[in-house]
């Protein structure tokens, strides 16, 4: 009795790589842990502005984390000190500070340190 087996490597890679199989399963797993966890690692009201989709990039399937929140770069890359200004000529700046309305026509902000939570839940998520 003989048995002949053949492996042929570029169908075993596209079944692997179809829409709905287990690679794909498995990457959207992955990728929805790690937006959770972005979520949650994210400043204030931030990880709310977290979404993520499953791609198809120029190496096969990819799974893809976005944040749209206006700031998220000053958030991820930090800011220097700076001055803050109203938009109008003559408006003021009105923020809350120990639970009182603040109003001024100028504040010196500190900056900020950089915050990574989106590479922070990438290697949480590994």
């Amino acid at each position: 009795m003989s048995v002949e087996v053949r492996v042929d490597p570029g169908r075993i890679a596209r079944l692997l790589r179809l829409r709905g199989g287990r690679v794909e399963r498995k990457l959207r797993e992955r990728t929805a842990r790690i937006a959770r966890i972005a979520e949650a690692e994210a400043p204030g009201a931030m990880g709310r502005y977290i979404d993520w989709d499953i791609r198809e990039g120029p190496r096969g399937l990819e799974g893809v984390i976005t944040c749209d929140h206006p700031a998220v770069t000053f958030v991820l890359n930090g800011t220097r000190p700076h001055l803050i200004r109203p938009r109008r000529r003559n408006g003021v700046l009105r923020f809350e500070a120990g639970g009182h309305a603040v109003f001024t026509r100028l504040v010196r902000h500190p900056g900020s340190k950089p915050n990574d939570f989106l590479g922070r839940a990438l290697r949480m998520g590994r």
